[in-house]
């Protein structure tokens, strides 16, 4: 294909040239055959104009692998699926919690802490191998917003406090915490990833670290989050996520909240037959 040098516009604002190749990239990591990529990147050249959204260049994109398969079309929708976890921010927590376990971490959620000088609540605490981690989830509902530096500064903070705490009488007085964690859903700044290096924390981005990221832990694990689904209108997800449950592989192991939220049996086979082909056999017995 001859491509163009087509300026696109990315969420953050920032120019760039459009690549056709970066978005094959991302179809093939979807599971979308050669074929339907290629079919799909000859559609979308004419569409084409400069200063495109990188947006509108994926909804067309995802709109036609849909046609081809909502499996696929489910995997490829995945970053914005992440971002349909809000606004609270609370289930994205618990999708990281999720993951962390089936990493073989014990996991708590929303733990009051005691540092040296205050009390802290901690998102999520990790632990595994008698080491004990502290991890703030930062959730975006944009794609255009990114971790500054202001964020691991803030997290370092907090860790360097709770690490010198005083004993006080709580169950947590004699832990030792090793390490502080930031989570986000979108990016961090090179900035933010200079300190947090040199700080000694660990980051997990969107798209950071390299074949370690956020995404890449995701598909690797087949963890994905309820709000992938085609089947569920935008009230059932929020209402299955106010009931705690973020995984399709949970909402396939609880299917009767489907009945609990109105849904009747041929949509619940439907919405379940859905989940199961996402999790693509990553379903535990």
């Amino acid at each position: 294909m001859n491509e163009r040098k087509i300026i696109v516009t990315k969420a953050s604002g920032n120019k760039a040239v459009y690549s056709a190749e970066q978005l094959r990239k991302s179809l093939h990591k979807s599971g979308a055959e050669d074929d339907t990529i290629n079919f799909i990147l000859h559609s979308i050249e004419p569409q084409l104009y400069d200063e495109i959204p990188t947006k509108k260049i994926y909804r067309i994109a995802y709109a036609m692998l849909k046609k081809t398969s909502k499996q696929q079309a489910s995997k490829y929708k995945l970053k914005a699926a992440i971002f349909e976890l809000g606004p609270s921010g609370y289930p994205f927590e618990l999708f990281i919690a999720e993951i962390l376990k089936h990493k073989g971490y014990k996991v708590q959620t929303g733990k009051i802490i005691y540092g040296k000088c205050v009390k802290h609540e901690v998102d999520v605490i990790a632990e595994k191998e008698d080491k004990h981690f502290i991890i703030e989830c930062k959730f975006h509902q944009s794609a255009g917003i990114i971790c500054d530096v202001k964020v691991p500064l803030y997290i370092h903070a907090r860790f360097n406090d709770i690490e010198n705490q005083e004993h006080h009488q709580t169950a947590d007085s004699e832990k030792k915490y090793h390490q502080g964690w930031v989570v986000t859903n979108t990016r961090f700044s090179s900035d933010a990833v200079k300190y947090g290096v040199c700080a000694g924390l660990h980051l997990l981005g969107w798209d950071y670290p390299h074949k370690a990221s956020l995404k890449d832990q995701i598909d690797e694990a087949g963890l994905y989050p309820i709000t992938c689904l085609h089947t569920l209108t935008r009230i059932e997800k929020q209402q299955i996520l106010d009931k705690q449950i973020v995984l399709c592989k949970d909402l396939i192991n609880q299917e009767s909240v489907l009945l609990k939220i109105g849904i009747n049996q041929q949509q619940r086979s439907v919405i379940i037959n859905e989940a199961k082909k996402l999790c693509d056999g990553n379903i535990p017995n």
